[in-house]
């Protein structure tokens, strides 16, 4: 009986902790990713001067949101390095208000014909400081489901927070379709698309208020105390390059390819349908609607496979349909059947979710928790500066030069198989303990040895 009201209370309190990395990360991509699509329908139209011609701003506008995946390695590794330190939790309250006072702000700006361009000069500053904060934002609040997960459901688990991410987006495009359709264009441009902006401080208050009602894992503490006792026990990025390089750059190869993927799905497939199918705001957005539910709903599903079936081969299969997807996507695309489209968008998101829903648990795995916060913020976001952040760029300059999608498909596959590679050298970790992991740390540092002669 005490056993199994011990589970009751583990599993209540383990839910306790999903909702609370998932509230912040839904506050932080709604907005990280309002901006993404409004870098298409809006920002190239407002902060920037009319070049004649529609995908050069696009471009410029991609480029300012390009400044965000640049902050991000830096966002990661600052908050790194404080949350091996201090712990998850209180680094991941201070990125929430970050990011939130940062997209406030931008729905404040003035346009380009109203400052010039001072108007995008502090688009890009602004862009910065929420992409430090979101770079801080993901390695804290997978961890904080990750160390207090069962090593045999860490893959379930783990993958929620990843789940909020589309869960983030899907709120954005509610929010810019709703404005979208019952404002005319000229008073959307005007002033409705700054509303999405502006609501994300009630998002924010109540994810931080929920965050407040957690604390750090056990298995966290504990290094923490070993940490604070023993001083040859490290942390931080010159700690991880030092003693794990092999798991900082696996993880980078294994984010290469399902970074591009998804910015090739959710945000360089609004540039195509609207610019080469001349689709128009509302439908493109009602057709992401529902492909955002749906990879909401998949991606637990997913991380549930990998416990079964193991991370490996789950993570293979997703590489494998990545490859195929680049080249059938496009020729999809161009029935202009909103079926079909709807289809090509959802498969391309199942295809992302086999890579990205084992990903906290694949990267947790890969590092002691002394330096797993670095470790895993590294991996992540390092890579997301020539993946995700250059995706939409190198795609939407690849349509303008040849003015074919082949090219764009060549670049999808040469992505794939990057991360094949990775996954080539990725070790199996299914079910594997983080209290072994962190013990085979000290047996290979020495730690032991050092805290007992602490002792």
């Amino acid at each position: 009986m005490v056993s199994e009201t011990s589970t009751k209370a583990e599993r209540k309190g383990l839910r306790r902790v999903v909702s609370a990395s998932m509230a912040g990360t839904v506050v932080e991509w709604y907005e990280f990713f309002l901006y993404a699509t409004a870098a298409t329908l809006v920002f190239n139209k407002i902060f920037f001067p009319d070049a004649g011609n529609e995908l050069d701003n696009i471009i410029k506008a991609f480029l300012t949101y390009a400044v965000g995946f640049i902050a991000r390695p830096i966002g990661g590794i600052v908050f790194g390095h404080f949350g091996d330190k201090y712990g998850r939790k209180h680094l991941l309250q201070i990125a929430i208000i970050l990011v939130g006072a940062t997209t406030f702000l931008m729905g404040c700006l003035p346009t380009f014909d109203a400052i010039g361009y001072a108007a995008p000069i502090l688009l890009i500053v602004l862009r910065f400081l929420q992409g430090f904060a979101v770079g801080g934002e993901w390695g804290g609040a997978v961890l904080l489901v990750a160390e207090h997960a069962p090593n045999k459901e860490r893959g379930f688990w783990a993958s929620w927070p990843q789940a909020a991410v589309p869960i983030g987006n899907l709120l954005a495009t509610i929010v810019l379709l709703v404005l979208s359709s019952t404002l005319s264009e000229e008073a959307f441009l005007a002033w409705g698309w700054r509303v999405g902006f502006w609501l994300s401080v009630v998002i924010v208050i109540v994810g931080y208020y929920i965050r407040t009602r957690v604390s750090d894992a056990p298995i966290f503490q504990e290094a923490k105390a070993e940490l604070e006792e023993n001083a040859a026990a490290g942390y931080g990025v010159k700690e991880v390059f030092k003693r794990y390089p092999r798991g900082v750059f696996t993880a980078m190869g294994l984010r290469f390819g399902e970074n591009i993927m998804y910015y090739m799905v959710v945000t360089f497939s609004i540039t195509y349908m609207a610019t080469q199918l001349k689709m128009d705001t509302s439908e493109i957005l009602g057709l992401m609607l529902l492909a955002h539910i749906f990879h909401a709903i998949i991606v637990p599903l997913v991380g549930r496979m990998t416990d079964t079936r193991g991370r490996r081969p789950v993570y293979a299969t997703g590489v494998i349909l990545m490859a195929v997807w680049g080249v059938i996507a496009f020729p999809l695309f161009n029935t202009s059947n909103d079926f079909i489209i709807l289809l090509t968008i959802t498969g391309g998101l199942a295809v992302h979710a086999l890579m990205y829903a084992g990903q906290p648990a694949i990267m947790a795995e890969m590092f002691p928790t002394r330096m797993r916060y670095s470790g895993v913020s590294l991996g992540y976001q390092v890579t997301s500066i020539v993946a995700g952040s250059m995706a939409p760029i190198i795609a939407t300059f690849l349509l303008k030069v040849y003015g074919s999608w082949v090219p764009v498909a060549g670049y999808i596959v040469f992505a794939a198989i990057v991360t094949m590679v990775a996954v080539y050298f990725m070790k199996e970790t299914k079910g594997v303990s983080l209290a072994d992991i962190d013990e085979q740390d000290r047996i290979q540092t020495g730690l032991l040895k050092e805290a007992a002669k602490v002792k």
